[in-house]
């Protein structure tokens, strides 16, 4: 009963990735064709050539898809590694050093939570314009780089750590800075992993903040070009291109989840430092 419940449950998730594989593979006119095909056709490399090289069917807004996949890489990398930098130092600074309010700051940073961007968007919005960082790379990413998450966790991976390691760096004169990077840091790695394939996945498919900031099409980010495309309201979505765009969006998260999952479930599941 337990494996039928799986395999049902598999199911339920798989299917919709199917369709759009199968959709991928067809031309237009098959996919306008009742009913709607649940095998794959010949058309698929066609189809992906066209939607990276010419974009959606050369229409208005539409532009080739290896520009706004290579944004939104650009994008989720920033984000990833620029919340873990500035998060893994953060909780550095709280855990070793003692300077006043410290606990405070920590405590502002952690209820950052409750603020999410879509309610700190305007302000956010107007400094970003005020310092002319519309159409680029940095305003797309330093708003979106400060991480409450990942600065608690990072100070409860510090707290775990022995301060006899603390103290024998101090006797062996080596400089806070030093610890940081040859002890703290190498015994962050998983940690690190985990939070980068939770970070990287959270930039890729930033879709409110792209669209807020963007207005030239070559810094559309694919998640953006793939909800443009599929609201259309003057013609009929040409699916088969769009569902090859959906499945070129979705394979760069789907390889950084396989290639570092072990990694990402020792970051998670891991208790002995």
């Amino acid at each position: 009963m337990s494996h039928l419940i799986l395999i049902i449950g598999v199911t339920v998730i798989a299917f919709p990735i199917w369709m759009t594989f199968v959709a991928a593979t067809h031309t237009q006119e098959i996919m306008l064709k009742p009913p709607v095909p649940i095998w794959p056709g010949t058309h698929l490399f066609e189809n992906i050539k066209l939607v990276l090289t010419e974009g959606y069917a050369n229409r208005p807004g539409s532009v080739p898809l290896y520009i706004t996949l290579t944004n939104s890489m650009i994008m989720a990398l920033g984000v990833a590694i620029g919340k873990i930098s500035i998060s893994i130092i953060s909780a550095f600074a709280i855990v070793y050093f003692r300077f006043p309010l410290r606990m405070l700051f920590f405590w502002a940073i952690f209820i950052t939570l409750m603020l999410p961007i879509e309610v700190r968007i305007v302000p956010t919005y107007g400094v970003v314009a005020s310092l002319g960082m519309l159409d680029s790379y940095p305003g797309l990413i330093i708003p979106l780089i400060a991480s409450a998450t990942a600065t608690f966790l990072f100070r409860q991976f510090f707290l775990s750590v022995p301060d006899e390691l603390a103290e024998a760096a101090r006797v062996d004169g080596a400089s806070p800075m030093r610890f940081f990077w040859d002890i703290l840091l190498p015994m962050s790695r998983t940690s690190i992993a985990a939070l980068f394939v939770i970070q990287f996945i959270y930039g890729w498919k930033q879709y409110l903040w792209p669209l807020l900031i963007t207005t030239k099409e070559s810094f559309y980010t694919v998640v953006m070009t793939v909800s443009r495309q599929a609201n259309v309201v003057d013609a009929v979505p040409a699916w088969n291109l769009l569902m090859a765009m959906a499945l070129l969006a979705m394979l760069p998260p789907v390889l950084v989840v396989v290639f570092m999952q072990r990694q990402f479930v020792r970051g998670l599941v891991e208790t002995e430092k």
